[in-house]
């Protein structure tokens, strides 16, 4: 199997990563991103793209791909409503697009997060958009497609996110992972789960086309 990855500059997207070229039933892992990860590894291509919503000169990178996992996301905080639709809804849509006209038979799996709300009515904004960028999703024929909303990320490999708050609510929860995960199980996940849930989402199938947290654990046992 070959598969695209977006935003593996961020924490999620290097735990995906890391399990896609640890599992022997994928060959090729693409990723795509506006800076270098630094990573050298004979599956791996690297595709440094600055423009988001121009993808015509790097479509054959991905032509022949047979999933997308897209971990592109960024922080709603200290953004403008207008800036977050575009970069969270927008610039997903159109690489969703792109991607579904130029493969075949291909899935996609898109992060957004627990508290997504499908009716695009939530109280928070970033709750609304994400539902949106969801149930749009959902309207591309893809062979499959999977949301997933994960709760709480355990960075099991020392991945690190992008946003320096993250970083420190991180290191600070850390010691309280075991304790949270007996109390919330239903709520608290690894980066390792996270890549091995979509790569069997993918490979297995799942009955739901959104997983919560749970979902997302079951699915990384399969």
């Amino acid at each position: 199997m070959k598969v695209v990855i977006t935003g593996t500059t961020g924490m999620v997207g290097q735990g995906v990563l890391l399990e896609c070229l640890e599992n022997e039933s994928i060959e090729k892992v693409i990723v795509i991103n506006r800076h270098s990860i630094g990573m050298e590894h004979p599956k791996l291509v690297e595709v440094i793209h600055e423009n988001f919503f121009e993808l015509w000169t790097i479509e054959h990178y991905y032509e022949e791909c047979d999933a997308c996992f897209f971990c592109l996301g960024v922080s709603s905080s200290g953004m403008s409503k207008d800036t977050y639709y575009k970069i969270t809804h927008d610039l997903t849509l159109n690489f969703a697009e792109s991607f579904n006209d130029v493969t075949s038979n291909a899935s996609f799996i898109y992060v957004s997060g627990e508290g997504t709300n499908s009716t695009e009515k939530g109280k928070s904004n970033w709750s609304r958009v994400k539902g949106k960028t969801e149930n749009d999703l959902l309207l591309i024929p893809f062979k499959s497609a999977y949301m997933f909303r994960p709760g709480l990320i355990n960075p099991v490999r020392g991945e690190k996110s992008r946003t320096y708050l993250y970083n420190v609510i991180y290191v600070v929860v850390r010691p309280l992972y075991p304790l949270l995960k007996l109390l919330m199980p239903n709520h608290v996940t690894t980066t390792a789960k996270l890549g091995r849930a979509m790569i069997n989402a993918v490979q297995k199938g799942f009955e739901k086309n959104i997983l919560e947290t749970r979902d997302i654990n079951s699915v990384a046992k399969l």
